[in-house]
């Protein structure tokens, strides 16, 4: 059985099928929303203010004109005789739609290029210094209503859509536009027009200008004109010249690398050719990259820099520590206020690497990573260094607790040294109570020995520290309700 569309409702002013998506219902009949306006003057009509006589739709208005009432008090106002019948909407309108009154034509060159006519500043559309009728500024194919976001000006000096403008005058081939963006589009038509309207292009040759020596463009010698004009480290080039050296890549400010033989370069050349080579760099960590480019072939090429610090000596006292070589800013580690090269700045022990949250000042005046500190300053016996590992580097017996001396060290002479030893303290085993400075090894109770901390330090008149029990077992109060519990009697 052969398939039969369903019938759709016909508009009654144009005669065509009404869709759902735009019908409008008017006196038993159904509109197109376009056709849905008055018959007399073309005020576009809603429910409100839509009367409908004889299949045909009219605003209240003009409703009123032609079928409504007429004498005294009808009309246009109580009070007012009106015998107006809309006679001047029928003269100027012909099939519902108002015919435009006769331009008068303004002299050649002057007026509307569309139309020819005068036209005014209320109704003025500007392209390219020539003022067009706002009905008149419409693309000239398709016929659709321009504005100044999507209009284009064409070489024949009409105005387009955007998508018009494409089809006639764009790019054409695979992956251009066209009739679809994978589409290729060069028919014979498409190359008549582009040959007749399209611009040529342009066969000037930069480097025909020449500059004096040293002022032109770097890569061909020219003069450099404002409009073409690339900036690169204070030197000017063409645009046209201003590629990647070695792969010829288009540059810009992001991707440009200026070489150490004053030439530009994209990222990717710059850093096969100037950039770190081996284990770890180039395309990705763990990847080795050397471009089949041996060692010799790498150091010739890449510019020749000092890497010997002790090269330029510093004044006695000012230079790196480790080299005596002057240290310069931007290599310059700090510690302790000397000034070390980033290179030298390492373990004396074990050469790591080190900086400002590794390393440790020792009492030889060298610095240590943490581990090598501990193994050389560091307390030594069980409970200390590799916890609770029994550690001890020397073959001597361990200190006893009531031994307090360090293994050695100097004893400062202004008396500002570890309160329970004597000997000078490192910032890395400071530890502060009352404004005075100790050993971390001496930081313990002074009867019981048991190591302290902020929590549980108690400072003694004596000058002395102690935990908690002991401070209060000698200075804390007496008698009944203190001591070792409430309600004894406790005079230790």
């Amino acid at each position: 059985m052969p398939f039969k569309p369903a019938e759709n409702p016909k508009c009654p002013k144009c005669g065509k099928s009404v869709y759902a998506a735009e019908e409008r219902v008017a006196g038993g009949h159904k509109w197109h929303k376009g056709c849905f306006k008055c018959g007399m003057c073309g005020k576009m009509l809603d429910s409100t203010n839509c009367a409908e006589h004889e299949n045909e739709l009219y605003c209240k208005n003009c409703h009123g004109r032609k079928y409504g009432p007429k004498g005294y008090g009808f009309g246009g106002g109580a009070g007012c005789l009106s015998m107006d019948t809309g006679a001047q909407f029928q003269e100027e309108r012909t099939n519902g739609h108002i015919e435009p009154k006769p331009i008068p034509k303004a002299p050649e060159g002057e007026g509307c290029p569309r139309c020819g006519g005068f036209v005014y500043m209320a109704e003025q559309m500007l392209a390219r210094g020539r003022g067009y009728h706002r009905r008149c500024f419409r693309c000239i194919i398709c016929n659709r209503t321009l504005d100044s976001t999507i209009h284009c000006d064409a070489p024949d000096q009409e105005v387009y859509c955007r998508g018009c403008y494409a089809s006639r005058f764009g790019s054409r081939g695979y992956g251009h536009c066209g009739m679809s963006s994978i589409g290729l589009m060069s028919d014979a038509r498409d190359l008549e027009l582009m040959s007749e309207f399209s611009p040529k292009p342009s066969s000037s040759d930069t480097s025909a200008i020449k500059a004096s020596p040293g002022q032109g463009c770097p890569r061909c010698g020219g003069v450099v004109f404002a409009a073409e004009q690339v900036l690169s480290k204070g030197r000017e080039w063409h645009r046209k010249c201003y590629k990647c050296r070695d792969c010829t890549k288009t540059l810009d400010s992001i991707i440009a690398c200026d070489g150490p033989d004053r030439d530009v370069y994209c990222k990717t050349c710059y850093g096969k050719k100037w950039g770190p080579h081996g284990y770890g760099f180039a395309c990705g960590s763990g990847f080795l990259q050397t471009d089949c480019i041996s060692e010799d072939q790498l150091s010739a090429e890449r510019p020749s820099v000092t890497i010997d610090t002790t090269t330029i000596k510093a004044p006695e006292g000012q230079g790196c520590p480790r080299c005596g070589g002057m240290v310069f800013a931007a290599e310059q580690q700090l510690a302790k206020g000397t000034m070390w090269h980033k290179k030298c700045f390492n373990c004396a022990e074990c050469h790591r690497p080190l900086d400002s949250m590794l390393a440790c000042d020792g009492p030889d005046r060298e610095i240590h990573c943490r581990a090598c500190y501990g193994k050389l300053f560091g307390p030594k016996g069980f409970g200390f260094g590799h916890t609770p590992t029994l550690v001890c580097t020397e073959i001597q017996s361990t200190p006893a607790h009531s031994e307090f001396k360090p293994l050695g060290g100097t004893k400062p002479s202004d008396g500002k040294g570890c309160r329970r030893c004597g000997y000078s303290v490192y910032e890395a085993e400071k530890m502060l109570s009352r404004n005075l400075i100790w050993h971390k090894r001496c930081f313990n109770c002074f009867d019981c020995h048991k190591s302290l901390d902020s929590t549980n330090l108690n400072d003694g008149p004596n000058g002395e520290i102690y935990c908690k029990g002991c401070y209060g077992r000698n200075y804390g109060p007496r008698g009944v309700g203190f001591g070792m519990g409430a309600g004894t009697l406790t005079m230790v």
